[in-house]
């Protein structure tokens, strides 16, 4: 069903409500039972609905989801709530009271910004997302202040905001995933164009960007959440040429100070993995400085220290062994400290986690836990055995 109206009228929402916690295992008992008393198509996008919701509840918690409409793309698209809400309050801090925000898709970024108090005008090209955004809104009662404009977003006039946020399509339906920032839609040269017309804006990019990718005229941010990294943002009508890493939650931010690249060292006691936005952003130097480390190899962001020293950006491990790829070394190791569970982490090697795993642990599971890394040291295939501190 491409169109929204019949799950907004009341025979729909009635639908959605019965139909809310319904298990994938359910739907066609659910299906045919509906169906005696609802137009098929209607139960099937009722159903289709809820699957999207709780697919939903991960991005923008289980409340939030339950109250919102989806389409599939919108679902894997739309930008987290935690982190879209940690955007909002940086436009917030920084006096924004209005912004246009372009390619608004179904409405996560709008959501967040008019939660923030901030006047949002939305602009997607596609009626069913624009349908959606303007339900979402009116869901979350923030209609008031989000208008959802189903526009072109390169014909939008944008003089009368305080601020821009671009969020081009990253992705096709005939290629996927899109890695060059030219192919976006807008393409990323637009984007900027349209940045730069603004006193203050944020512009939503892959996190893969190539650093040279970068306008001379941004500030750079990348963006972590839980561990994942989730996106870069270029920031316009702030500090042009800085660089950061923001871990969430917290928000904790670190900021480039331009090192040069750390000294490699013979591995350590400690072996910090850093957050994959701080590789991102390529500051595993400043990481390295912070805990008095060096790297393991010039081509491996592992940081390896002989003291431990906290840091809200890296995880830390005491390793224990050091051993050259050998499976077998590394199976009776196991075998001696009796491991039964093993964590495989790799960074420069080309083995599969899972069949380690499958070839490491020895038949007669022991009680105790283990991490092993699977990289090199010193150009040298290695693995290091130790345990999170």
């Amino acid at each position: 069903m491409n169109d929204l109206a019949p799950l907004l009228a009341p025979e729909g929402r009635a639908l959605l409500d019965e139909v809310r916690d319904t298990a994938p295992a359910d739907e066609l008992a659910v299906a045919t039972r509906l169906r005696r008393d609802h137009p098929a198509a209607l139960v099937s996008a009722a159903l289709g609905q809820a699957r999207l919701r709780q697919r939903a509840a991960a991005k923008f918690g289980a409340e939030d989801a339950g109250r919102m409409f989806f389409t599939p793309n919108g679902v894997e698209q739309s930008t987290r709530a935690s982190v879209a809400a940690y955007r909002a309050e940086s436009f917030r801090a920084r006096g924004v009271r209005s912004v246009a925000d372009l390619c608004c898709g179904i409405g996560g970024d709008a959501l967040a910004f008019a939660r923030a108090g901030i006047r949002v005008l939305a602009v997607d090209r596609d009626p069913l997302t624009c349908a959606v955004a303007r339900a979402n809104a009116d869901a979350l009662g923030l209609a008031d202040l989000i208008e959802v404009r189903e526009a072109d977003v390169t014909e939008v006039d944008t003089a009368g905001y305080e601020a821009v946020f671009v969020d081009p399509a990253r992705r096709s339906s005939k290629r996927g995933r899109i890695f060059d920032p030219e192919a976006y839609s807008p393409p990323l040269s637009w984007a900027v164009s349209a940045a730069l017309k603004a006193p203050y804006a944020g512009l939503k990019v892959a996190p893969g960007i190539p650093h040279e990718a970068v306008p001379a005229a941004a500030e750079a941010e990348w963006v972590s959440d839980g561990g994942d990294v989730k996106e870069a943002v270029l920031w316009f009508g702030t500090e042009p040429g800085a660089v950061r890493a923001t871990l969430l939650p917290g928000p904790r931010t670190l900021l480039s100070r331009g090192l040069p690249d750390p000294e490699v060292r013979p591995v350590g006691r400690y072996l910090y993995e850093p957050d994959g936005a701080v590789i991102r952003a390529h500051l595993v130097a400043e990481v390295a400085e912070d805990l008095g480390g060096g790297l393991i190899d010039p081509t491996i962001a592992y940081v390896t220290a002989d003291e431990r020293r906290p840091t809200p950006y890296a995880s830390a491990y005491e390793i224990t062994d050091q051993l050259p790829f050998n499976v077998k070394k590394l199976k009776a190791l196991l075998r001696e400290r009796e491991v039964g569970v093993l964590t495989v982490k790799k960074r420069g090697s080309a083995v599969e986690p899972e069949e380690l795993r499958r070839k490491a642990l020895p038949k007669q599971h022991g009680p105790n836990s283990a991490t092993v890394f699977l990289t090199r040291v010193a150009g040298a295939p290695t693995m290091l055995l130790g345990h999170p501190v």
